[in-house]
């Protein structure tokens, strides 16, 4: 679009940033050919048919494929996805906050910053040769007590996989992630957009015409009512208000901010007055972002897995079992009451690490700018601390509300969660804040 109020010609027409969209497009097109080239010791047949039969692990495998670009269902070259990337990235953010080595070369600039670059990278390596080796053996293989070997007959030998096809299979896996990982920078770099965010953010939006064919094959054009258990044109219209209105939603939290006033010091060099004038401090009600979504949806899923494994090796406990798995179905009551609450958790505990109050209030004193009203220093610190606890609760609150919002129109509607999924939840919100950085970088571009 043109630049607003400046009459600027379209975007398309600069020569540069054509051939940044152009690149960043071509990227993410490789990423989506390779997205679905299995791997060659797969029967996908019999892969296809035991993903639909086993919920505890498909469901497992859906809802990580959301925030890790990946395709496990279909044991593709890239089916880890950048989800290892992404948990180095968090490990070393995690560590920089209780590590003394990883703080201190936080603080050294772009130096520190490609330092800690490289050590992510070699622990992204490692997390691939790990959970490639375990997916490979636990789920392909069929090592899970006794499960079905997924392995295409041609390439067994004595039965099993040889040692040589296992190891193939792990670095072909690995190499995709690393593939993906090199090809994000190269969207940093050469391309438009933070390349990693693109690539989860094109796997997001890929399932939605899937997922908006089954809804429109499953509707009957006629009212059958809200509560008949079947889709109809009223259960369309209040679907499409309902993903307008969360939409925006989203929207406005994600750009909600508290804005403290802030007053610079005024100082006489000569004849001239500097400084005096009011700013404001943003604070971001969201300041987890997506975090604390992943966060608490992972690790709710490691219980039903427990228990579903648990079922295959204590077939005499299946009863018992069944209620334990049952409970942490993602539909349960106690399931989302834990779901909330480990929000609240991981809000909290993401802002705690990624906002110090003391360092900001250092760096206003340094600046020689103060809050009016709070002395420079602890009490400023203490301010703007205060101010953090109590905007994160409503953030916490509006991302536990986007979060439980796809279970409660899943059962309510009883339409597929693949389809609901995109009322709420971690997809949606990735999708809707990918897409303002992506708008905010082509209008710094047009403004250059």
């Amino acid at each position: 679009a043109a630049l607003p109020g400046r009459g600027g010609p379209l975007s398309i027409t600069i020569p540069e940033l054509r051939q940044k969209i152009l690149l960043t497009l071509t990227f993410l097109a490789i990423y989506r050919v390779g997205y679905h080239i299995p791997l060659p010791t797969v029967n996908q047949e019999v892969m296809g048919q035991a993903m639909s039969e086993q919920g505890g692990f498909g469901d497992f495998v859906d809802r990580v494929a959301v925030f890790s670009a990946s395709n496990l269902r279909e044991a593709t070259i890239f089916g880890l996805g950048i989800m290892p990337y992404i948990s180095a990235s968090i490990i070393f953010q995690l560590l920089g906050s209780v590590w003394k080595p990883i703080e201190d070369l936080r603080k050294e600039g772009e130096t520190g910053r490609k330092k800690i670059n490289e050590y992510t990278r070699y622990l992204t390596v490692a997390l691939c040769l790990l959970q490639s080796w375990m997916y490979v053996r636990w789920y392909l293989m069929g090592q899970s007590g006794g499960g079905t070997s997924l392995i295409d007959p041609s390439f067994l030998t004595r039965g099993e996989l040889s040692l040589g096809w296992q190891l193939t299979s792990v670095m072909t896996m690995t190499c995709g992630t690393i593939f993906l990982m090199w090809l994000g920078e190269q969207i940093d770099e050469f391309g438009i957009g933070n390349g990693i965010s693109l690539l989860i953010m094109a796997g997001i939006l890929a399932r939605m015409p899937g997922a908006l064919g089954d809804l429109v094959k499953n509707a009957e054009l006629q009212l059958v009512g809200v509560m008949a258990g079947r889709i109809g044109v009223e259960h369309l219209i209040i679907l499409t208000v309902l993903f307008v209105s969360v939409v925006a939603g989203v929207v406005f939290i994600t750009l909600g901010q508290r804005r403290i006033p802030t007053q610079s010091a005024k100082h006489v060099r000569g004849r001239r007055t500097y400084g005096g004038t009011r700013q404001y401090l943003p604070l971001r009600i969201n300041q987890a972002g997506v975090m604390p979504i992943i966060f608490a949806s992972s690790l709710l899923m490691i219980p039903s897995l427990f228990f579903g494994a648990l079922k295959s090796i204590m077939p005499g406990q299946i009863r018992v079992l069944d209620i334990f798995e049952s409970v942490f179905n993602g539909n349960s009551v106690i399931y989302n009451f834990l779901y909330i609450v480990l929000i609240y958790f991981f809000c909290y505990f993401w802002t705690a690490i990624t906002f110090n109050p003391k360092d900001m209030a250092d760096n206003l004193k340094n600046y020689g700018t103060f809050i009016p009203g709070y002395r420079p220093g602890k009490r400023t610190a203490d301010y703007l601390e205060k101010v953090m606890v109590r905007i994160t609760y409503v953030g916490a609150g509006f991302l536990a509300l986007v979060a439980i919002i796809p279970t409660i129109i899943a059962t309510w509607m009883s339409i597929n969660y693949n389809i609901a999924s995109f009322y709420g939840g971690t997809g949606l919100l990735i999708a809707v804040s990918v897409a303002f950085d992506l708008v905010q970088k082509i209008d710094s571009h047009l403004v250059m």
